[in-house]
């Protein structure tokens, strides 16, 4: 059975740094916010979370917004690895089959994933 897109309630964009990249996950959190006020920001996450194999931070937002925001991440994304997946409640299938990279493909802990 085919997934229809309005399932997806919602996107989230996991921007990947390192040290040595930070500052640029710094810049381009900045831009997403003083661009998108509408979207939510999480966390800094300076250490592998959840499925990510590296540290990260979420960038959550609405359907709406992904014509707009999804391209303002590719054009200024300095190099950083980015996962865009939508949110459809079914978090396996969204980050590892529905799911957008940009740059590096990081691996990802399945196991932790529910169906």
């Amino acid at each position: 059975m085919l997934a229809a897109p309005d399932s997806i309630t919602g996107w989230h964009a996991h921007i990947y740094y390192d040290a040595a990249s930070r500052p640029a996950a710094e810049r381009l959190r900045s831009a997403i916010g003083q661009a998108f006020p509408d979207a939510v920001l999480g966390r800094w996450h300076d250490v592998p979370v959840g499925p990510h194999s590296q540290a990260m931070y979420q960038v959550a937002f609405a359907p709406a917004l992904f014509p707009t925001l999804v391209p303002f991440i590719a054009l200024n994304r300095e190099g950083l690895a980015v996962l865009v997946h939508p949110d459809t409640g079914r978090q396996r299938a969204d980050h590892l089959h529905h799911a957008l990279w940009m740059g590096a493909v990081l691996p990802l802990n399945a196991a932790v994933l529910p169906e």
